[in-house]
């Protein structure tokens, strides 16, 4: 049993490290911190008790705001999921300015961690 599961760790180990680009590994590590955060916030609520327990709230929940928003731009910012997150854009022609053209453009990398930045600013 123990066998099978070290080896199964170790081929996801060595796949991630060789298939995931490195984009993904930072955000990864992001994750891996916040979700790090708000267990031991949970662990502290548990081990000292909840006194000051809006402030437990406001913390932990940040935490899940903030990684719920790092899932997403991990999943946008992901290669294998480039044709899911386009978008129709509206330009107008350089020749008439009542005539636009309709095409679909995925947005950059750029656009979506400001878009991350810009909601963690908002809760």
């Amino acid at each position: 049993m123990s066998n099978s599961v070290i080896s199964v760790i170790s081929r996801f180990l060595e796949e991630y490290t060789s298939t995931t680009p490195n984009k993904l590994k930072v955000v990864d590590a992001y994750l891996l911190y916040i979700l790090l955060t708000g267990a031991l916030q949970f662990l502290y609520c548990l081990l000292v008790g909840t006194f000051p327990f809006n402030s437990f709230l406001s913390g932990f929940i940040s935490c899940v705001g903030s990684f719920i928003l790092a899932v997403c731009l991990r999943i946008q910012i992901n290669p294998q999921n480039k044709g899911d997150f386009l978008f129709r854009s509206n330009r107008q022609c350089p020749t008439s300015q009542k005539i636009t053209t309709r095409e679909v453009i995925k947005p950059p990398p750029q656009d979506m961690m400001l878009h991350l930045l810009w909601c963690h600013l908002q809760h």
